[in-house]
């Protein structure tokens, strides 16, 4: 599920999104994840979350610098939702491999070797 809030104009919006799992894989499509990250996660619920990681580092190693609201919506859809997204964006906080600077808009997410 994904909810939308905001404004058009002068009119405000609040627009919730039900999406299946094929939904999800379009979306993705459009975030440039990469194709192994849509792939479906089988195995044990510790191998799915150890390979949701591996694959979230990877986007942000793989983009070198990515803002939040990018990198929010990749996670969000490779993960199955925006509250799963913002779980991986607060443990990407506490990473020693990220390093988060605040932009003028949006907080930017750097990778480190």
């Amino acid at each position: 599920m994904v909810r939308i809030r905001g404004r058009i104009g002068d009119w405000p919006v609040d627009l919730t999104l039900e999406l299946d799992a094929e939904d999800w894989v379009q979306l993705a499509e459009h975030v440039a994840v990469t194709p192994a990250a849509i792939q479906p996660l089988a195995g044990t619920a510790a191998d799915s979350s150890d390979r949701l990681w591996q694959t979230t580092l990877q986007l942000v190693r793989d983009a070198g610098s990515v803002e939040g609201p990018r990198l929010l919506a990749q996670l969000a859809a490779l993960a199955g939702g925006e509250a799963a997204g913002k779980r991986l964006l607060v443990r990407l906080r506490h990473c020693s491999q990220i390093r988060m600077e605040t932009g003028a808009d949006a907080p930017i997410y750097h990778w480190q070797e």
